[in-house]
């Protein structure tokens, strides 16, 4: 996740998303970064738009309002876990990539 969150940082303060900038701020926060998987999430983000990715999530993970329906909140439960479903079989899909380059 912390590669996932080195990415976001990078978009928000509108930094170029490449190696030696992910590699950066992974080591800045004293992880050791792996070359394999740092290559993986930038060739994984190459055809995402991550300002809507970042929005979707953020609706998703938003609070219900009051008025809100048990069925309206039952789908929003459902759509944020294939969300998050969906990430990890990215990220399992671009750790695999970093294996067969590593």
């Amino acid at each position: 996740m912390e590669y996932i969150y080195a990415a976001m940082i990078l978009h928000t303060t509108d930094k170029d998303i490449n190696e030696e900038n992910v590699k950066s701020i992974i080591e800045a926060a004293d992880i050791e970064a792996d070359d394999a998987r740092i290559k993986a999430l930038i060739a994984a983000l190459e055809d995402v738009d991550i300002e809507e990715a970042m929005e979707t999530t953020a609706m998703a993970a938003a609070p219900a309002t009051p008025a809100a329906s048990e069925e309206e909140v039952e789908e929003e439960v459902e759509e944020e876990e294939e969300e998050e479903d969906e990430e990890e079989a990215e990220e399992e899909a671009a750790a695999g990539l970093g294996a067969l380059f590593g």
